[in-house]
């Protein structure tokens, strides 16, 4: 539609066409996978799956899984799976945008990371020898805390570009330093500590879903 072939009702025309663009800003591809990446997650922190203590034995991590397999495999794909793509999206569309390869790379390593862990969950998921799953277990949550360690260097990448507004790079720095802190406490499996997991979570959903969704708007504004 162009105001050309509606240049008799112009006015009409403008305010609809501006509530049209309004609408449209969300509905690029940064913006649809940011909000993706967000729905996924709660999605799947709503399926009831087992979720055993860091030092849980082998016995206990199968007997925990045992009857909920579905349901592991199921959180596993929209909590790791599906939010891949939304790191890397995002992640790269800021690198390119703000010139930082340290962002790219750092958005590409945490969104390999997270398709593995989708891999070795769904093993997880099926497996019923206590010594596998044990392995399996510590590794999912070590490469957890690995994955957000590369993602704080993402968010301060993202704080540290200029050419990013600034409320976004706000929120990269936020993220930074509370999902770094989450991610030592995965790496050492510190269990006490586990709490800090919430914080960061939310923070990263923030950040990655609003980016997505910025991004979209100044593509689409170019």
């Amino acid at each position: 539609m162009t105001t050309n072939q509606l240049a008799g009702s112009a006015v009409h025309t403008t305010t609809r066409a501006a509530g049209t663009g309004r609408r449209h800003r969300l509905l690029t591809v940064p913006g649809a996978i940011g909000i993706g990446y967000t729905l996924s997650w709660i999605a799947g922190l709503a399926i009831p799956a087992p979720s055993p203590k860091f030092s849980a034995s082998g016995a206990q991590i199968v007997s925990a899984v045992a009857g909920h397999g579905p349901a592991l495999a199921a959180q596993y794909a929209l909590t790791e799976g599906l939010p891949a793509a939304g790191i890397a999206v995002v992640a790269i569309g800021l690198a390119r945008f703000a010139g930082s390869r340290v962002a790219m790379v750092a958005g590409v390593t945490a969104a390999v990371i997270s398709v593995l862990q989708f891999c070795l969950g769904l093993w997880l998921a099926a497996t019923s020898s206590p010594a596998t799953a044990h392995v399996l277990f510590q590794l999912v949550n070590r490469m957890d805390g690995g994955k957000m360690l590369v993602l704080a260097v993402l968010g301060a990448a993202a704080a540290a570009a200029p050419a990013l507004p600034r409320w976004l790079r706000y929120a990269g720095a936020a993220l930074a330093v509370a999902i770094a802190a989450s991610g030592v406490v995965y790496l050492l499996l510190l269990q006490s500590l586990q709490l800090l997991a919430g914080p960061a979570l939310v923070l990263l959903l923030v950040f990655i879903t609003s980016a997505g969704i910025w991004l979209g708007g100044t593509v689409r504004g170019r």
